[in-house]
């Protein structure tokens, strides 16, 4: 009997996925035939030769689903899910490695109480930085509240369920609480889809627990990647679909992501004065909060 599914969904990712695999692997506090590992590849180049390797490295049991299209995140999670077997999901990205054991105190912290709905982790851009980034405040907050609390409880590792999301990019879930809610909404491509599942599942559990566990840690390479001021474009026109959702202006969201440009450019103007840093991130904030104001 499978305890744990894993949910991988690739795209053009062979030069991050055998690591990841090797990560489970690695820290499996179960037996791996107590893990059920589905990848699902949306229609990448090369994924026949990935699959085959990935077979080599995990085994027959393994679970390869080639996605007809790009469907995108969600999308492809949801195909996973579908096919896997066991009561706790994890999604977890290919870009992602795990730092210690973490599935056997997973297993017990859902056994123990039905209300269980999420788990998440401490996540690391290094085995010696961490992250700010294990969860978020929700788009629907005050921006200069969300910013200030953001940054202020992710280094006290101090979670507050009812106003703050975890990191999409590794998380464990009750499998059947998600499809209760029905799973990921596909009408989104990337992005923003941890606020909307917070949400829909707050909304729906009256009794629903989300907790986190700084103890459990993941690895996200994130640290090298360079600003990028499409895919801040594209948070900020997500936060509004998402907010749409519930009943929330357009207006407000655009107000709440200016308030939270406006300290990260104070931020950024101190650290420029002593020179911690050059002006390339405070140049695409400027341009964030003109794409916000044309709006």
């Amino acid at each position: 009997m499978k305890k744990v599914s894993i949910i991988i969904v690739t795209y053009n990712s062979d030069t991050d996925i055998y690591d990841c695999v090797t990560s489970i692997m690695e820290y499996a506090d179960i037996p791996l035939e107590e893990i059920e590992l589905v990848i699902v590849d949306n229609n990448s180049v090369g994924c026949d030769a990935m699959f085959d390797r990935l077979k080599t490295l995990w085994g027959e049991a393994i679970v390869l689903i080639k996605n007809s299209i790009n469907g995108g995140y969600g999308q492809g999670n949801n195909l996973g899910i579908k096919y896997c077997s066991a009561p706790l999901v994890l999604i977890m990205n290919p870009d992602v490695r795990l730092l210690c054991p973490i599935f056997r105190k997973a297993i017990n912290f859902f056994a123990k109480d039905k209300d269980m709905c999420v788990l998440g982790m401490k996540q690391w851009l290094t085995p010696e930085i961490p992250s700010t980034n294990s969860f978020t405040c929700t788009y629907m907050m005050n921006g200069y509240l969300s910013t200030l609390l953001s940054a202020l409880c992710t280094r006290l590792d101090i979670y507050i369920a009812k106003y703050m999301h975890f990191s999409g990019s590794c998380f464990f879930i009750d499998k059947a609480m998600f499809e209760a809610i029905g799973l990921f909404d596909e009408s989104v491509f990337l992005y923003g889809e941890e606020d909307d599942v917070h949400y829909r599942l707050l909304h729906h559990f009256k009794d629903c627990k989300m907790v986190y566990d700084k103890s459990l840690g993941y690895l996200h390479l994130t640290k090298e990647r360079l600003p990028d001021i499409k895919y801040e474009k594209t948070l900020i026109d997500v936060s509004i679909i998402q907010n749409k959702k519930k009943g929330y202006s357009e207006r407000k969201t655009l107000i709440n992501r200016l308030r939270c440009i406006n300290l990260q450019l104070l931020r950024e103007r101190m650290r420029i004065k002593f020179g911690k840093t050059d002006h390339t991130q405070l140049n695409m904030l400027k341009e964030l909060k003109q794409y916000i104001k044309e709006k």
